[in-house]
């Protein structure tokens, strides 16, 4: 969609107001509004200014003049707003120099499609994110000097089998069995039903939809895939979607990666591919999984340096209560065909070049999906370059191994501090092509050191009153 074409679908709708969005470096969409008297191609061309400084991440408040600019192509006409609404995702700029800003992640995720190009190595790659998400009826949390606590509820959660609901009708859905029983057991049919219409009406192609493995409400809807930054934008959209359909329904979304204690988390994982002149590069008909020894590499890059793309791909310190063994997931640093135990599966579905591509299995959907998406690029290209060999894959279900085959699997770090940790040795793979900036990856190592690291270990927790109080 070029500038004309925008400004003809705010004609066309009738548009009052236009929202500017963009992302600040923790993955969350911001925005201000502006009215369509203030809207036109100057906008496209000139900017429009914020202020940098209130946003995470970004400047310090002596530096916090800073310009959005709008994508044309982002264009889509909001389904919820009560007046009609044009949103724009925007890119951000620096007025002084007027080069693009190094912390914006969307910056990020084009410089790494550019840098694709660049090396030869394809022309394009293309990104399928599977994102699982709870939706909740209720949700309360609370931390001060002195109380901390939490409380999520689900009407279809096991645990209110027993309550009394004038009348409880039964129909919850017991630990580990969400997927796929049919309603009235799956209570979210309807709900799920619309967000898929709303993501269609806003752009996104939807292949599936379905209830999760797990009790209370996890959901996950499919989207077709497509090449970096547009994913990144689509899952962007996606996120916004849901949310707001699920509280038009007076329920709340979440994708915080493990939000209920014994019982499966949520993750994002992203299929991904790499092509040129339309050919798809990790086809090869006979190999194992039918893979080529490009697609081979790309995945030996993904698990070498799996422990510093744990800080984009896994970025909270709640992301480490999901990647424990025992709920699907993938902890193991292999790769296997059909092994949904495995960091990298090789999806067996079909023999058909278009559709053979590598499923990556650690991420989870509270990453920033422009920097998850290029930092996962950036290692699959340096195994590729480098011709990284994964090691041997296992066709076993790798929770089930026998002791003396477990050892010698290695497994990603369990916490957030120790990834950050990886970041900080092994990021040269990162700053190839000045995809990611040390400034960056620096910026994002403190802020999550400080942010939440250390936020999270300097508070007890509700737990160890259980354990400890009667010491």
């Amino acid at each position: 969609m070029k500038v004309k074409d925008v400004l003809d679908l705010a004609k066309k709708n009738n548009v009052q107001v236009v929202d500017l969005k963009f992302i600040d470096m923790p993955g969350l969409w911001q925005h201000f509004t502006i009215s369509t008297n203030e809207f036109g191609e100057d906008l496209f061309n000139e900017g429009i200014g914020f202020d940098g400084s209130s946003i995470r991440g970004f400047q310090a408040i002596n530096e916090s003049d800073m310009l959005l600019f709008p994508d044309p192509a982002s264009a889509f006409i909001d389904p919820f707003s009560a007046v009609s609404t044009l949103s724009l995702t925007c890119n951000i700029k620096d007025p002084i120099t007027g080069q693009s800003y190094t912390r914006d992640p969307r910056y990020i995720a084009q410089k790494a499609e550019k840098y694709l190009k660049s090396s030869g190595i394809a022309d394009i790659s293309y990104w399928g994110p599977e994102l699982e998400f709870y939706i909740f009826d209720d949700v309360r949390f609370e931390q001060s000097y002195n109380k901390g606590m939490y409380m999520v509820d689900s009407k279809e959660g096991f645990w209110n089998s027993g309550k009394d609901e004038n009348p409880n009708l039964g129909n919850k859905i017991r630990y580990k069995e969400g997927y796929f029983p049919v309603p009235p057991m799956d209570s979210l049919q309807d709900i799920r039903n619309e967000m898929l219409l709303t993501l269609q009406k806003v752009g996104i192609n939807i292949e599936v939809h379905h209830h999760e493995v797990a009790t209370a409400g996890q959901c996950e809807i499919d989207m077709k895939f497509d090449t970096l930054t547009t994913m990144a934008d689509k899952v962007m959209k996606y996120k916004y979607v849901v949310k707001n359909v699920a509280r038009k329904h007076n329920k709340v979304v979440t994708f915080m990666p493990k939000p209920i204690f014994m019982d499966n988390g949520s993750g994002m994982h992203v299929h991904q591919s790499l092509w040129k002149n339309s050919k798809n590069l990790f086809f090869k008909l006979g190999g194992y999984g039918d893979v080529s020894e490009m697609a081979l590499h790309y995945i030996g890059g993904l698990l070498k340096h799996a422990p510093a793309l744990c800080a984009f791909i896994a970025p909270t310190t709640n992301s480490y209560r999901r990647l424990v063994p025992g709920y699907e997931a993938p902890i193991n640093l292999v790769y296997s065909q059909r092994n949904r135990s495995a960091c990298v599966r090789i999806p067996m579905y079909s023999k058909s070049e278009k559709s053979k591509r590598i499923e990556f299995r650690t991420p989870d959907p509270s990453s920033n999906s422009y920097l998850a998406f290029a930092a996962m690029l950036m290692a699959g290209l340096d195994g590729v370059q480098n011709k990284i060999e994964p090691p041997k894959p296992i066709d076993k279900d790798l929770y089930e191994l026998e002791p003396e085959e477990a050892e010698k699997i290695k497994h990603l770090p369990g916490s957030l501090d120790v990834v950050l940790d990886a970041l900080e040795k092994d990021h040269d793979f990162m700053l190839k092509g000045d995809v990611f900036t040390k400034d960056l990856i620096e910026t994002w190592i403190s802020y999550k050191r400080a942010k939440e690291v250390d936020a999270i270990r300097l508070r007890p927790h509700p737990y160890e009153f259980a354990l400890y109080f009667d010491i």
